[in-house]
């Protein structure tokens, strides 16, 4: 007898790679939440990373797909990485409605020496850069960028601080990655999951608005004394609670996970979508830009006979011929 299907509400209904928006009205929150799994481990085996290196590169998609899907018109939410560390890229981006794409680069050597060194913790293998954050709503439209340092902190110590600069709006985060390792008929196999929550506080009362324990909020005496909402402080005593294996555990699941933190306040989910390994590259695009190309660099592009362009992202191969470039 097949198992019957989940309807919305219910625990397990979305899945993994399925990004759950949720909303807490007692707490006045607003948030989402996402398990990534084949589609991640897809796109991570594909490039054969070191498990350092796909840890950072798992982490930096979460992050963008947490940060991208709340985007409501056709775009791409792109986290870019640029530091002085063994791993010195991250990109990844998310396409809207759904395509999740990400690469690294990183030196080997460096990064066996610190690995050897005990020194593989997401500030040691990044080091000192940049974070920036990107919102891209086409050709004819104005690109808006976000830039954090990147000063030996974790990716969720930063995106912290992007939303204290930037978005000026309590925000909390917590990511999640591990490899889980099955067993089976003929070995053990493995493979790549990660999970990720963010909660922001946006109440929509002019009470709430103004306690004075929010950035910017003008409680005070003039407000009535020194009186606290200690919602948001609540909200991040729960979000506290969350481990990391419960971000990425299938058993647990998102809408249970929710439930397990917010139930005594009432928390609501909603449909969400889904999250798929989709690159955007084109034979077209890379057409384009070798058009754009002198004679000179046709030239130094060319072996033997003809001209190979992988996509970094993707690592999908096109040929062309020198002679169409003429």
């Amino acid at each position: 007898m097949s198992k019957p299907q989940a309807k919305l509400g219910e625990f397990d209904f979305a899945g993994d790679d399925h990004v759950v928006p949720f909303e807490v009205g007692g707490l006045d929150i607003r948030g989402r939440s996402v398990q990534l799994g084949a589609e991640l481990d897809r796109i991570l085996e594909r490039h054969a990373y070191p498990e350092p290196v796909a840890r950072l590169l798992a982490e930096a998609m979460v992050l963008t797909v947490l940060l991208g899907s709340s985007l409501k018109f056709e775009g791409k939410f792109i986290v870019q990485t640029r530091s002085d560390g063994p791993v010195d890229m991250l990109v990844a981006d998310f396409a809207t409605p759904d395509g999740l794409r990400g690469y690294a680069r990183y030196d080997a050597a460096r990064l066996e020496e610190a690995v050897a060194a005990g020194r593989a913790g997401p500030e040691d293998l990044l080091g000192k850069g940049v974070l920036a954050l990107t919102i891209d709503q086409g050709v004819h439209m104005r690109r808006y960028q976000g830039i954090v340092e990147l000063d030996g902190t974790s990716l969720e110590d930063v995106a912290r601080v992007y939303f204290r600069q930037s978005e000026q709006i309590p925000t909390e985060v917590r990511l999640g990655v591990a490899r889980l390792v099955t067993p089976g008929r003929d070995g053990a196999g493995s493979a790549w999951r990660a999970g990720g929550l963010l909660v922001q506080f946006l109440p929509e009362s002019e009470e709430r608005q103004r306690m004075p324990d929010l950035p910017g909020g003008d409680g005070g005496e003039e407000a009535g004394g020194p009186q606290v909402d200690d919602a948001w402080q609540e909200v991040l005593a729960l979000m506290a609670t969350v481990e990391p294996a419960e971000l990425v555990d299938p058993t647990v699941g998102t809408e249970r996970l929710l439930y397990r933190l917010f139930h005594e306040h009432g928390v609501r989910v909603f449909e969400g979508h889904g999250v798929v390994d989709r690159c955007s590259c084109s034979r077209e695009k890379i057409r384009t830009i070798l058009e754009g190309f002198s004679a000179e660099e046709i030239a130094e592009s060319t072996r033997d006979g003809e001209i190979e362009v992988s996509c970094e992202f993707c690592s999908k191969r096109y040929l062309f011929d020198p002679a169409d470039f003429a």
